[in-house]
């Protein structure tokens, strides 16, 4: 039963996820926000998909570095 209850779980989350990603495009999470805040302070004028690249980049260099994962408070 709880294997029940787990799939039902997570497909339900998928569920959420997806309508999010659909209502507003692609969640931000803070990583992403604040490079997106700084692109716009500072005049870079980055496009979307290249600040995502950069962050994206930049936590793969870390978990690379560290052999740890970003804290998943940081990254939804």
């Amino acid at each position: 039963m709880d294997f029940v209850k787990k799939a039902a779980s997570s497909m339900g989350n998928k569920d959420t996820n997806a309508q999010a990603q659909a209502q507003g495009g692609q969640q931000d999470d803070y990583v992403d926000k604040a490079f997106g805040q700084a692109n716009k302070s500072q005049g870079w004028g980055l496009s979307r998909e290249k600040q995502e690249k950069i962050t994206d980049g930049g936590r793969q260099a870390y978990e690379k570095l560290t052999g740890n994962k970003v804290d998943s408070k940081i990254s939804n």
